[in-house]
Parts: structure tokens; C-alpha cells; sequence
């Protein structure tokens, strides 16, 4: 794996290897026995890298079975199995969306989590593709989140459909999917308001939305999630409460550069079954890519 893509994804990643492989390090400076110690101080680890409880139970509990079975000599032959356990818990059936079409995207987040970026991001990759696209500015409680859109749209040159500041979410949707009927783009995507997932008003608003655009949209209408990753288990609380309301089809993970525990990805796609779609590693817009789970276990166990 020495693409650039893989490069850029293996430095942005270093915190979290760096974490990880130095806790592994010490396990191994510890000599080669797989005795009961080293199988928990091994679960420890990985739960210290916020993978979640579950995940690593089950991913030591394979690494176990994997010792016996192929008579693995030592603590440094499980530590090589580790990055395949990885993946296979990343692996999940993927509808990947964002790369097909037509389809309608609502990008749903907390504020902060760099959903409005990450909108503008895939507009422009998409045109970069060949594809057309329309966005939808129903962010309306932010200035700052219309205005910052008006400059991806212009960077992407796609047209949007956009409110003064403190116009109805819903409507802005509305508008946006009867321009879609009649310009027929590849993706239409609506960013909306960034909500805090205890608030039961906002959520339930978020839900008008939802409905507003299904009964509206001449295309499938599609959930995506943009989480944090240095929010850690908190960003699990968030994307557990937000599949609830919104039945999310999709995530997109941020910020995986900023924090030392891009395990968090495992425990999402563990925990809640949603298929990661792309990952973002810095500002850059070739910094948000569609997400591999073999490179992604690589990059946070092995890097280059």
C-alpha cells in the first residue's frame, strides 16, 4: 500500500498508530508467552484506543481461537493478525451512495464536525467526476453555513438553492427537490442545520426535513451522517441517537488526523451497523476519500 492516498491516510493517522503501537510495544517487551496476562493487557489496549467493549471482545476472542488453531508461536505473530481482525469488523455491506445516482443526500451533524465542508467537498469531487449536482443550503440558523456553502458551490460551479438567514429548514428542502425534479442533477445535497442530539424539538425539525423531502424527491432520499472522530465515544452517543431519529444510511468521518483514537471508526461500524463511506484526514479536499477498511486497519496498526 504505498499509494499517495495511502501515505497521506497512514500520516494523518499517526497519533492513533502511534498510541496504539506503542501500547503493542510493551506487550511485545514482554516477551513472547501468550499467557492470561498478555491477552489482557492486549484487550486493554484496544479498548484504550476506543474501539468499545464489544468490538475488542470479540476481535481478542478470534485472535485466541487464531493462536491455537494455527499454532502461533508468540506474542509478535498475534500483534500480525491484529490489522485482519481489524478489518473484518470495518467490513460491512456498503451502498456506496454517494457514488452512484440519481440520489437525493441529507447531511445531518452537529455543529463543528465539518458537515458543511465535507457538503462542499463531495460537490466538488462529483463535478470533478463528471457528474452534476445541485446543493441545498437548509442550514439557515448559521450564517456562516449558507455563506461558506455560497463559496463551494462557486468553487465547484454547481447551483444552489439557498434562504435568508432563519428561513424554514423545511422549506429550503422543499425548494431544493423541486429543482432537482426539473434539472435532474447525478446528487442533490441538502445540508441542514447542525443539531445537538439531546435536543428533542431540534430532532424532531430534522424529521420535518426528512419527511418533507421523501414526499418530494423524485429520487432515493439518503441519510449522512458526519461524525468527529475527536469527539471519541461521545460522537458514538451522537450517531446513536441520530440513527434513531433518522434511520442514517451513511457515515462520514472527520478529523481522524486530530485525535489518537481513530478507533472510534471500529465501534461505530460494531455498534450501529452503518457503513463508513469516506473518512476525512486533514483540510485539503483530496483529504476526504472513500473509505477501505483494509487500509484504514493497516494505517492505524502498520502505516507505510
Amino acid at each position: 500500500m504505498t499509494t499517495p492516498w495511502y501515505k497521506r491516510l497512514s500520516e494523518g493517522m499517526s497519533r492513533s498508530r502511534e498510541q496504539l503501537s506503542g501500547q503493542l510495544n510493551v506487550l511485545l517487551r514482554r516477551g513472547p508467552n501468550l499467557d492470561e496476562q498478555f491477552w489482557e493487557e492486549l484487550e486493554d489496549t484496544l479498548i484504550g484506543s476506543d474501539m468499545g467493549v464489544s468490538a475488542v471482545t470479540d476481535i481478542v476472542g478470534r485472535l485466541r481461537d487464531a493462536a491455537t488453531r494455527k499454532a502461533l508461536a508468540d506474542a509478535s505473530e498475534v500483534i500480525d493478525h491484529l490489522t485482519d481482525e481489524i478489518a473484518s469488523e470495518l467490513t460491512l455491506d456498503t451502498d456506496d451512495f454517494l457514488a452512484a445516482g440519481p440520489v437525493t443526500v441529507l447531511v445531518i451533524g452537529v455543529n463543528g464536525t465539518g458537515k458543511t465542508t465535507t457538503v462542499g467537498k463531495l460537490a466538488k469531487q462529483s463535478v470533478d467526476e463528471g457528474r452534476s449536482v445541485l446543493l441545498g443550503s437548509a442550514d439557515t440558523y448559521r450564517a456562516a453555513a449558507i455563506e461558506q456553502l455560497d463559496v463551494w458551490a462557486e468553487r465547484a460551479g454547481v447551483p444552489i438553492v439557498r434562504r435568508e438567514r432563519g428561513s424554514d429548514p423545511a422549506s429550503v428542502a422543499f425548494e431544493t427537490v423541486e429543482r432537482a425534479s426539473v434539472a435532474t442533477p447525478d446528487i442533490t445535497l441538502i445540508d441542514t442545520a447542525g443539531r445537538l442530539h439531546t435536543s428533542p424539538d431540534l430532532m424532531l425539525e430534522l424529521q420535518k426535513v426528512k419527511r418533507v423531502t421523501e414526499k418530494r424527491s423524485d429520487v432515493p432520499v439518503k441519510v449522512l451522517l458526519v461524525m468527529d472522530a475527536t469527539t471519541g465515544q461521545n460522537g458514538l452517543n451522537q450517531a446513536r441517537e441520530f440513527d434513531a431519529a433518522m434511520n442514517v444510511n451513511g457515515l462520514v468521518i472527520t478529523k481522524l488526523d486530530g485525535t489518537a483514537k481513530g478507533g472510534i471508526a471500529v465501534a461505530v461500524a460494531r455498534e450501529l451497523g452503518i457503513p463508513i463511506l469516506r473518512i476525512g484526514v486533514g483540510e485539503g479536499i483530496d483529504d476526504l476519500r472513500p473509505f477501505d477498511a483494509k487500509e484504514f486497519a493497516s494505517a492505524i496498526t502498520r502505516g507505510v
